[in-house]
Parts: C-alpha cells; structure tokens; sequence
C-alpha cells in the first residue's frame, strides 16, 4: 500500500485558487499493477462519489479492479483532505494538488479535462467549468479588464 501525490504546474495569469470542482470531479488515470507491471491502455477516471467496497471487508476505495493480465485485484482511493488548490504563488513550480492511496498499482499518468474552477488574483470573478484538455485555457476578467489564463499545464507523480 502507498500513497501517491499528483503534482501540478502551469504558468497562471491573473488567476489563483485553480482547483478540481466538485465532489464528481474526474481524475483521468492511466494505472500500473504493481504485480506484473500491465498499465491501462485507456483512460480511467475516479471521482470523490465512488466508493466500492474492498474484499474481506477491508473499508472501500473509489476504484477497484482486477488487473486484466495477471488478476490480482488492486485499488485506489482519492484522499479528500489532501486536494489542494494551485495558487498564484505556485505558478511555474510543482505543488501536489491530491494524493491517492494505493494498493497493488500506481497512477504512471494523468490527463486534465474539464471541470477546474478558478477565480480572478485581484478580483472576485470566478471562473467555473475550466477544459485543461488542451494544456491552456484562457479568458477574460471584466472586472479587472484584462486577459486571464493557465498555461503549459503538466504533471509529476510523486511517492508520499
């Protein structure tokens, strides 16, 4: 059992507080068995709503599965006290913004889709629904008068 740390990094422009939104937020994963090593060819994604129970009674995780090449069923739960939002003072470096508690595999990927929120650095404009499919996303802040944007999203895993 372990615990990995997704990282986070992009340029921020007159934005702060980029954070994943809501209890069904999609973490799109790409996951390794820890026993033989077979990683997912498709995207998978978990959310804060799942919850499946583990054999033998063991508690619940948000995923489980049984690896398609050697059968050994794995899991992965997302830590909610852990989601951290990625500030204005956190552009251009790594932050870990959530942490997954792991048995028998490990996230190896991670693809930003829709459902970030973020507001303005010096207003009150909230930006809602943000699409980090595309690696940038940018807008406009009408309170501020000026152009908003997160640029050159990418990601680390780390082992906590």
């Amino acid at each position: 059992m372990g615990k990995f740390g997704l990282q986070f990094k992009a340029t921020l422009e007159n934005v702060t507080n980029v954070r994943p939104d809501g209890e069904d937020f999609r973490w799109y994963l790409k996951l390794k068995c820890g026993n033989c090593g077979e990683v997912s060819e498709k995207w998978q994604y978990i959310t804060l709503m799942d919850s499946m129970p583990l054999k033998g009674g063991r508690g619940s995780a948000s995923m489980v599965q049984k690896c398609k090449l050697c059968s050994r069923e794995n899991s992965i739960d997302i830590l909610k006290d852990t989601i951290t939002p990625y500030n204005a003072e956190d552009s251009e470096r790594f932050k870990t913004i959530v942490q997954f508690e792991c048995r028998g595999l490990e996230p190896v990927d991670f693809q930003p889709q829709a459902g970030f929120a973020a507001k303005g650095a010096e207003t009150t404009t909230q930006f809602p629904e943000i699409n980090l499919q595309e690696k940038d996303w940018t807008d406009y802040d009408e309170k501020a008068s000026e152009s908003v944007g997160i640029y050159e999203v990418t990601h680390q895993f780390i082992k906590c």
